[in-house]
């Protein structure tokens, strides 16, 4: 069930950074400010990103 959950909010996370990473590229930012604001966004999935794959190993440890 934690893989399913995991596995769902990662894609959601992904596609969120993929999402905003393209409007970075894409020139969606009007001032340096936005640009700033955007990846602050990005980096913080990244690390959500992170942390939840580090959960997932440690349920998928405790289980074995």
């Amino acid at each position: 069930m934690i893989q399913n959950f995991a596995r769902v909010l990662r894609e959601q996370i992904r596609i969120d950074m993929n999402n905003y990473a393209d409007d970075l590229a894409g020139g969606a930012c009007s001032s340096f400010d936005e640009y700033k604001k955007l990846c602050g966004v990005i980096q913080g999935l990244a690390i959500a990103e992170s942390y939840l794959l580090a959960l997932l190993k440690k349920a998928e440890e405790s289980d074995e």
